[in-house]
């Protein structure tokens, strides 16, 4: 796995293969393993980019604390360093969060962007509780504990790749994950949705009923975009269902080609 400072931190990402840059963002506590399968599948036929985000997984943690901006910034200079011109955004989760502003505020530099179970806000009380809990558990340093119980809702019938997300996850910098986790909270890009021009893919679980609002509201202030739900499938789409989704990327960059 490369490593490069960016922005004055050591990141570390992952670079395979050549041709339409795909860049894949993680949410809190995970890491660029998360995208094994798409970097595996995916790379065959585009350049496939994820990196840990800072105080993530093999990544220097960071004094500054961790925005959207400030991710998004560090995804630009990541470009720039590997000569990249243009590249489609993938995010899942609140990495959804991160594409979204990306698009937002560098667009001549995106392509499209892939947004799997992600949110332009987080409105409603269930998620916001959810989301609040785990910064308060990172707040005290239990990051190792999250670590486990999310590599394990990723993974659980994977032994091996939730061995691999776990010993990834559980480096982490408690400090960074509550600000990533907090962040989010405060984050509302939706009264600008209407700006953002590029072609969406947005991606999502049958059973995820929670999240059902988000893939909604996207789908009607997004100008250019497409709604897939994917069936019996619930929030862990990239480990869980990686051959339709990654099915689903190559159309979808297809199209956008």
């Amino acid at each position: 796995m490369p490593e490069s400072v960016i922005n004055g931190y050591k990141m570390h990402y992952i670079d395979r293969g050549k041709g339409t840059a795909i860049v894949f963002i993680h949410p809190p506590v995970l890491t660029s393993k998360n995208f094994k399968y798409q970097i595996q599948q995916l790379s065959t036929y585009f350049r496939t980019i994820a990196f840990d985000i800072r105080g993530h997984g093999r990544s220097q943690p960071s004094e500054d604390g961790v925005t959207y901006p400030l991710i998004v910034e560090d995804i630009k200079k990541l470009m720039d360093e590997l000569k990249i011109e243009k590249a489609c955004l993938c995010g899942y989760s609140t990495g959804g969060s991160i594409v979204l502003e990306f698009m937002l505020t560098y667009p001549e530099r995106a392509l499209g962007g892939v947004i799997i179970g992600g949110m332009s806000e987080v409105s409603d009380r269930k998620l916001r509780n959810r989301i609040f809990l785990a910064s308060l558990i990172s707040r005290v340093g239990a990051v190792g504990a999250l670590a486990l119980t999310i590599s394990w809702r990723q993974a659980r019938t994977k032994l091996p790749l939730m061995r691999q997300l776990y010993n990834d996850a559980k480096k982490g910098n408690s400090r960074n994950a509550k600000q990533y986790y907090q962040y989010s909270l405060s984050y509302n890009c939706t009264a600008q949705l209407r700006q953002i021009r590029h072609p969406v893919l947005l991606v999502y679980g049958e059973k995820d009923k929670q999240f059902y609002r988000y893939a909604q509201l996207l789908h009607q202030q997004l100008p250019n975009n497409e709604l897939v739900f994917i069936q019996k499938m619930r929030h862990q789409i990239p480990t869980k269902a990686a051959r339709t989704l990654n099915r689903l990327i190559r159309q979808f960059l297809g199209r956008c080609g």
